[in-house]
């Protein structure tokens, strides 16, 4: 069993989703401070606070409640770049792309290995 969330790929790889979302939404124009930009911070953040607050619970039914959650942010970031894209083209949202699809893959894999067999 693990001792830490931080022992989770899936975590680590979304605090580091985090580090290069906010190097790029950084150039966005300053009237989207309050908009996209806080959005995509919010939607961002959510995803390892989710993967941590759950599998700090130590309780299975619980954890995969937050996975779901984490999952739906996923869903939701993944939205705002694709509207990010189409508004400003010039923000390079390549990388943060790459790394949440690989997030969502992996929150993907391990919900369903936690979830009971019926």
């Amino acid at each position: 069993m693990l001792k830490s969330f931080k022992e989770l790929m899936v975590w680590k790889r979304s605090v580091e989703l985090v580090q290069e979302l906010y190097q790029e939404i950084g150039k966005l124009p300053q009237d989207e401070i309050y908009g996209l930009s806080s959005q995509m911070k919010r939607a961002a953040i959510s995803i390892p606070s989710n993967i941590a607050e759950g599998q700090s619970r130590k309780n299975l039914k619980e954890f995969l409640q937050f996975l779901r959650i984490a999952y739906g942010s996923a869903a939701e970031l993944e939205t705002q770049i694709i509207i990010t894209k189409n508004v400003f083209p010039k923000i390079n949202l390549i990388k943060s792309g790459f790394i949440l699809e690989e997030v969502q893959k992996m929150l993907n894999v391990l919900i369903r290995k936690l979830e009971p067999r019926n």
